[in-house]
């Protein structure tokens, strides 16, 4: 359960305090919520819980059924619609993000597409324009989002996206979106190189397997989203309050440290050579 940020706690001195959230007075950016059930969601909530102001930006056609609803029941008011395949648009937003805030300490990416037929069947046979249209929204993405987002940032500020092990290894189905997070994951690594010496962290969540929108276009999903907990070393599925858990350490002040880095939030699955359901 996510514990608010104005939750009264004993005072080791006796009586009842405020509760100081890890990221209270800091403001946060987030494109990609779908709906209720997306991990972006999950970061969200997590970020607010913990003294976050935040902000968001999707599709436009998610805005008015899908995105202001959830930005109104955690009180942020700043929606604005983004294209990120258009420059002109991410400007637009992060302008508007400069009126109206100021700076940006937390920018999180939860960005990611790729046509379905792409995602079935053999890699091989992506399409050129397919393989593109995965490589522009699920990676370069991040590269044009930290581009316009650069002044507004600033030494403590935490950028954030999502990948997943299909960028390491072959995953079944996952096809061109494998190739793609794997140019995030090598994304992540070149900003944190380029921003590092400004302050400024870059990092990614791996995460496991989770029944999101996003998921759900990927052949065969549910099975191996219902094996997951068999194998896993913790013998459970992930949740998106578990990396909504992560994304709060990476944005806040106890991984001052860490950048260039892939956290994995997978239960263990990643430390495994041959999954056994044994044990």
């Amino acid at each position: 359960m996510l514990v608010g940020r104005t939750a009264a706690e004993p005072s080791r001195y006796g009586g009842q305090e405020e509760r100081v959230g890890q990221l209270d007075g800091k403001k946060g950016l987030i494109f990609g919520v779908a709906n209720d059930h997306s991990i972006a969601w999950g970061i969200a909530r997590a970020l607010h819980a913990e003294g976050a102001t935040l902000g968001f930006s999707s599709i436009e056609s998610l805005i008015d059924r899908r995105v202001r609803p959830l930005a109104d029941s955690i009180g942020a008011t700043f929606v604005e619609p983004c294209d990120v395949q258009s420059d002109d648009q991410i400007r637009h937003v992060m302008g508007r993000w400069r009126e109206e805030h100021g700076g940006l300490d937390i920018l999180v990416h939860a960005l990611a597409f790729a046509r379905r037929e792409d995602l079935e069947g053999a890699f091989v046979d992506t399409s050129r324009d397919g393989f593109a249209l995965a490589l522009d929204v699920s990676a370069y993405s991040l590269v044009a989002l930290v581009r316009e987002a650069r002044e507004l940032l600033h030494p403590g500020s935490a950028v954030l996206t999502l990948s997943y092990y299909g960028a390491e290894k072959v995953v079944g189905n996952y096809n061109v979106m494998g190739v793609a997070k794997a140019a995030l994951e090598a994304s992540v690594r070149y900003l944190a190189a380029d921003l590092g010496p400004d302050g400024i962290r870059v990092n990614a969540i791996s995460a496991g397997p989770i029944r999101t929108l996003a998921a759900a276009g990927i052949a065969g999903f549910k099975k191996m989203h219902g094996a997951f907990a068999d194998v896993a070393p913790l013998r459970r599925n992930v949740t998106t309050e578990d990396v909504g858990g992560a994304a709060v350490f990476l944005c806040s002040e106890l991984s001052g440290a860490i950048t260039g880095e892939v956290l994995y939030v997978d239960a263990g699955f990643n430390i495994l050579g041959v999954p056994t359901t044994e044990g």
